[in-house]
């Protein structure tokens, strides 16, 4: 499963870990990732996301029928 946001696009970027050496080695930041079901009530069913918490929030503000349709027109999501 890959931990990427259906919403925002938000995937798993790559750092360095710095020692009070100061080495540096390789680590991962991953996303807030949540598995959430939203009610689509033009469709009136439940859509299941994996979404990160500004996803979310997007949601919230602009609307979930938005969201999906702008989350499509972007690549991110194929499908809903």
């Amino acid at each position: 499963m890959s931990k990427v946001c259906e919403i925002t696009g938000k995937k798993v970027m790559v750092g360095n870990h710095v020692s009070h050496s100061n080495r540096k080695t390789k680590r991962k930041f991953y996303p807030n990732l949540f598995k959430k079901r939203f009610f689509l009530t033009e469709e009136n069913r439940w859509v299941d996301l994996k979404v990160s918490a500004a996803g979310i929030r997007i949601i919230d503000k602009k609307g979930l029928k938005s969201a999906l349709e702008e989350a499509k027109m972007k690549g991110f999501i194929t499908n809903y």
